[in-house]
């Protein structure tokens, strides 16, 4: 599948009701940008294949902890999943393909393989978008249980999650019992983007940083930060006529915006550039 192939299948896709979205197809197509001659449905069938390894000993199991922690072993200790602490901002972790030959990813990546094959188990496992560490939880109405996919599905307390969250952000941000809330698939594609936008940005590679952004406001058409950023992406790229349009569109949505200072400086910047031009 081509490029605009890939595109237009996963704005079909984020465009369908929650509970019509294939996750695990959505993370494939978001690589497939990436990787044009991606075979989806051959990854969908290792997924498939991993769920079957365990589908015998899950059928004779009642017990949902058990369960739990039987395909922890054999996604972590089996297959040999872990968390990439090496190389964490390596654009593969994102990758939900990569990831599954690699063996190794970032938390929501790793988490997504987790909710996946624990899909296809019947075990009711969402993801948890505590800020800084993504994570996933087992919830059947009576039972919550907090699992780590990034280290070996370690089981989680609440009160181990917020150590966990102030080890990462100190006394800067208040932990809340909010933070451990379920969330939908948009969210986690839109997360996962949001990764890989970082991580572009990091480099800086404004060309890659523009078709993940555009396939963020796929997701969440009316998000103001993403049209901010589009803009200055379009800016970084010399497309000053749609960075203006993006970034005069950012202040009408918040002309109260903490950055809204610097937006209209880089607008007075980006006009003078062009009067230049002309």
């Amino acid at each position: 599948m081509n490029r605009e192939e890939a595109r237009r299948r996963f704005a079909e896709m984020v465009a369908r009701p929650e509970s019509e979205i294939e996750l695990d197809r959505a993370a494939l197509l978001i690589a497939a940008e990436e990787y044009p001659r991606l075979n989806v449905e051959r990854y969908l069938a290792q997924l498939d294949h991993f769920a079957g390894e365990l589908r015998g000993l899950h059928e004779s199991q009642s017990d949902p902890l058990l369960r739990l922690l039987s395909l922890s072993d054999y996604l972590f200790n089996q297959l040999g999943f872990h968390g990439n602490t090496k190389d964490y901002y390596d654009a593969r972790n994102s990758f939900l393909n990569d990831v599954i030959d690699r063996r190794t990813g970032i938390p929501i990546t790793l988490a997504v393989v987790y909710i996946e094959v624990a899909r296809r188990l019947s075990l009711p496992v969402s993801g948890v978008g505590m800020p800084g560490h993504f994570l996933a939880r087992y919830s059947d109405g009576e039972r919550d249980i907090i699992l780590d996919p990034f280290r070996e599905g370690r089981i989680l307390s609440v009160e181990k999650c917020q150590e966990m969250f102030e080890e990462m952000y100190g006394d800067t941000i208040g932990f809340q019992p909010g933070f451990l809330s379920g969330v939908s698939k948009k969210q986690i594609l839109a997360r996962m983007l949001n990764n890989l936008k970082g991580i572009y940005a990091r480099v800086p590679d404004h060309h890659r940083m523009l078709t993940v952004i555009e396939r963020a406001l796929l997701v969440n058409p009316g998000a103001a930060t993403e049209i901010r950023d589009r803009g200055l992406a379009y800016a970084s790229l010399g497309r000053r006529r749609e960075a203006l349009a993006d970034l005069r569109a950012y202040l009408r949505r918040m002309p109260q915006a903490e950055d809204a200072d610097e937006v209209k400086e880089k607008i007075t910047e980006l006009r003078r550039e062009q009067a230049q031009l002309n």
